[in-house]
């Protein structure tokens, strides 16, 4: 594929990067208090549903079904990976296929699912965004696969090292500071703040920089969270680059002990409103067991909050292919219950 990025703030880019990135917000630093109270909380966990107790429904995709998609369309394929299709160009976000979400394969957080398609059956891909470096949106095994048919990785600062590391190109990796945005084609991508942390293992605490993305073609415009605390960003975002016809908003593995680096529900509804956006997906949920909720609750207590509030929210059967300009009108099936 010929390459069809460009890139703005090239200079902001390439000036001296910190050794370790920052919140605006807050100063996000966990004790062994802190600890002790996750710890403690994790050996007291009574959930009754900490997985799925049914074959959660998944819609198999065929490329040839991805070929004759002609609208702006969003398809979730698991947790938080998402698959665009833009103005004809293909647009895939933290992609993870591997069966845990964890640094080895023989232990950690366990799929619920199978994916609706494989990483070999995927379509040539235009760019791939990535959030941040945690296990469960960046994907060694994943990134490995994907490389020969991917145009472009766009990551946030110093994520792109990992990358590297793993044998991408390095002309195949656009890395963006906060504010900064590269253009896919006719496809605008902005690297926006998110309030989060990073790292993949004991000592590499915030060394790469964690982002939300704003997605916009010509005729769509979409935002996706990342991973976050809820913070002031999602207004300032909102103001500069809403409204949105789709928010893609992380709702789930969230606790009050990790509040300020994953939003409860009503949190994950508040910053769908700050950013202005039509209709809401919540994501981050249902794949994985990572918190001490219930597998379903997310999904449970998002569809009651917008209810009360009359916020039109999305959550499709995993791939099934939405049209984003009517991801608002079809009525949600509610399959994390059990109903088909």
């Amino acid at each position: 594929m010929a390459s069809l990025c460009s890139f703005s703030n090239t200079h902001a880019a390439n000036a001296s990067q910190p050794e370790k990135f920052t919140n605006t917000n807050i100063e996000y630093k966990t004790t062994w208090r802190d600890m002790w109270k996750v710890t403690k909380a994790y050996f007291q966990d009574n959930r009754d549903a900490a997985t799925p107790t049914f074959d959660i429904p998944v819609s198999a995709l065929t490329p040839e079904m991805l070929a004759a998609v002609t609208e702006d369309s969003v398809i979730k394929l698991g947790h938080s990976t998402t698959l665009l299709k833009l103005a004809e160009r293909f647009i895939l976000i933290d992609p993870v296929f591997s069966e845990r979400a964890s640094p080895v394969q023989w232990i950690g957080p366990k799929r619920f699912h199978d994916a609706p398609i494989s990483l070999q059956d995927l379509p040539e891909i235009d760019a791939v965004i990535i959030s941040h470096d945690h296990y469960d949106h960046l994907d060694k095994s994943s990134i490995e696969i994907l490389q020969s048919k991917v145009d472009v990785f766009i990551t946030p600062l110093k994520v792109g090292n990992h990358l590297r590391n793993w044998g991408v190109n390095t002309d195949k990796i656009v890395e963006l500071n906060w504010w900064q945005n590269t253009e896919i084609g006719n496809i605008e991508i902005v690297a926006t703040p998110s309030q989060h942390f990073s790292g993949r293992g004991l000592f590499d605490k915030d060394e790469t920089l964690w982002a939300s993305w704003v997605i916009k073609s010509p005729t769509t415009s979409i935002f996706y969270s990342g991973d976050s605390g809820y913070f002031e960003g999602f207004k300032a975002i909102g103001d500069q680059y809403g409204p949105f016809d789709l928010a893609m908003i992380e709702t789930g593995a969230y606790n009050e002990l990790w509040s300020d680096i994953h939003m409860l529900p009503k949190e994950s509804l508040q910053a769908h409103i700050d950013v202005q956006a039509s209709v809401m997906m919540p994501v981050h949920n249902s794949t994985f067991d990572l918190a001490l909720h219930n597998w379903n609750e997310p999904l449970i207590k998002i569809t009651d909050l917008a209810g009360t509030k009359g916020i039109p929210i999305c959550i499709p059967i995993f791939g099934e292919i939405v049209p984003i300009k009517r991801a608002g009108e079809a009525p949600n099936k509610t399959w994390w219950l059990g109903n088909r």
